[in-house]
């Protein structure tokens, strides 16, 4: 059942194919490759903000997406791709060499844009369109299934939350340390 669900929407994407959308989802995912539009936008809330914290939530999920997702998950899943294994699909983009499960442009995209969220929801909005086109690109290039998006959107909400989490409490216990210093 699953296999046909992806099967099918991936069936869907190749149907869809003109020069135009082509065109915008060859820069969309190239803006994900290695998560660069991500860590740019950390650097520059890290750098930019009052509140530094915002801009760590978003590069400390970026980490945490590197080491668990492209680390951990996807070599010991070891799913193919689906252009590995279907062979006579014309690729628009060059073939990735890594493994498919799960994807690592919508992990990092859900993670930093829950992160963004959690600063300023304009901001957080804007970063989840840019994701929800990333993830689609992924689709419509032929290098995930439907399920590897989805296990990223779970993975990138999970280690986002685990981000917040972290920073915020590194972030309260400094202040309260630093409160009864103060009071001394």
């Amino acid at each position: 059942m699953i296999d046909y669900l992806d099967e099918t929407i991936l069936q869907w994407f190749q149907q869809i194919h003109n020069d135009a959308l082509t065109k915008i989802f060859m820069i969309i995912t190239k803006l994900g490759e290695a998560g660069i539009i991500w860590i740019i936008f950390g650097f520059l809330m890290l750098f930019a903000l009052k509140e530094k914290k915002y801009g760590c939530m978003v590069l400390f999920s970026l980490l945490l997406c590197l080491i668990f997702g492209n680390g951990i998950l996807k070599n010991l899943i070891a799913r193919p791709r689906p252009c590995h294994i279907i062979h006579d699909i014309q690729m628009l983009i060059a073939i990735p060499k890594d493994y498919s499960f799960p994807s690592g442009h919508t992990f990092s995209s859900v993670a930093a844009s829950i992160c963004i969220w959690h600063w300023n929801r304009k901001y957080g909005i804007l970063a989840w369109i840019l994701a929800v086109v990333m993830m689609a690109s992924r689709l419509y290039f032929y290098v995930h299934y439907p399920t590897d998006i989805f296990a990223g959107i779970l993975l990138g909400t999970i280690l986002a939350m685990i981000s917040i989490y972290c920073v915020e409490k590194a972030v309260v216990s400094d202040w309260w340390k630093n409160r009864k210093t103060i009071k001394k």
